[in-house]
């Protein structure tokens, strides 16, 4: 993750942050929009939601605006610029020369955005209806407070190649949940590739920029937002269009470790209450960890027809573990 420090005076002596400059480009449309649609993304294309946000009932009522956090992709940007145009609404694209993270982003288009609620969705979504941004218009209308309202997603228009196994069967198990049961731990529920928010929420519980890389902070974002707000839970699913590989998925829970020790020093209650973390604690006295680690981390990798995927999955969640049980204090 890049960053910047200029030596700056501040009122406390100390250097202070100057992210670089953004480029911007419009499609040239304008409006007041009564709900604007904020989109992050680090590499991966927008383009599918864009065409299908372009097909939504009530889209003339929104904005649409794009963070790409230092993906350095001149092919993907000029192609997202195409795409503006098929948004029959105001519609931008903020291209950030350096990566500064995802809260980093999802903070810098919160700033950017001009109506009261913001529909947060991640670039490689897929609304699963063509009533989707209606039926987070009825929310609006419905609310009569600032909240946070959760869609939810699913696999329903994936299919996930033999090296996507693995994370489309995680997702299904874990992250795939009816509305019903997420409203159960409203704030653990809470996936930012897929909300809807109230900008007071925003203004009042910003995303910590303290998590970097991978993992987790949308997870402190949503406890911290349940103690002060309503969080709401709603059947509004998006596609998860950008399914991992195993290596991929592999690496990026192996990286999430200093993440989720962050999570457990500041909301200890609620992740107590996690198996995650009760595994993770349980390895702690487990000697011989880091074969348990190699062992673990190669089984959950390896994609052959005759290894059921539930065995893969507890290998996936036994790796988790034992990376998490070396960094928990």
């Amino acid at each position: 993750m890049g960053s910047r420090y200029d030596n700056i005076p501040s009122n406390t002596g100390k250097a202070v942050f100057v992210p670089a400059q953004p480029i911007i480009t419009t499609n040239g449309k304008t409006g007041e929009p009564t709900l604007s649609i904020c989109i992050p993304t680090w590499k991966d294309d927008a383009r599918a939601l864009l065409a299908g946000l372009a097909k939504q009932h009530g889209i003339g009522a929104c904005e649409v605006l794009i963070y790409d956090d230092g993906s350095g992709d001149r092919d993907m940007t000029a192609s997202i610029q195409t795409s503006l145009d098929l948004i029959d609404a105001p519609a931008t694209l903020i291209t950030q020369p350096e990566n500064y993270g995802r809260a980093f982003a999802r903070n810098q288009l919160i700033k950017a955005a001009k109506a009261d609620w913001l529909l947060l969705l991640d670039a490689d979504m897929l609304p699963d209806s063509d009533s989707f941004i209606a039926a987070y218009t009825n929310a609006i209308n419905a609310s009569s407070e600032p909240a946070l309202v959760a869609g939810g997603f699913s696999l329903d228009q994936v299919e996930p190649t033999r090296q996507q196994r693995l994370h489309a069967a995680q997702s299904l198990t874990s992250e795939c949940v009816p509305a019903h049961i997420r409203a159960r731990e409203p704030g653990l529920h809470v996936f930012t590739s897929n909300i809807l928010v109230h900008r007071n929420v925003l203004a009042s519980v910003q995303f910590d920029e303290g998590y970097t890389g991978w993992g987790w902070e949308d997870i402190d974002w949503g406890l911290r937002v349940a103690e002060k707000f309503p969080v709401k839970h709603i059947e509004n699913t998006a596609t998860h269009l950008g399914l991992d590989s195993d290596a991929n998925l592999v690496s990026k829970y192996g990286t999430s470790a200093e993440n989720f020790a962050r999570l457990a020093r500041q909301h200890p209650d609620a992740v107590s209450k996690m198996k995650l973390y009760r595994m993770a604690r349980r390895f702690q006295n487990i000697p011989a960890r880091a074969a348990i680690k190699t062992i673990t981390r190669s089984f959950a990798s390896l994609n052959h027809a005759l290894i059921p995927i539930k065995l893969r999955l507890l290998s996936l969640k036994l790796f988790r573990a034992v990376t998490y049980s070396e960094v928990l204090k």
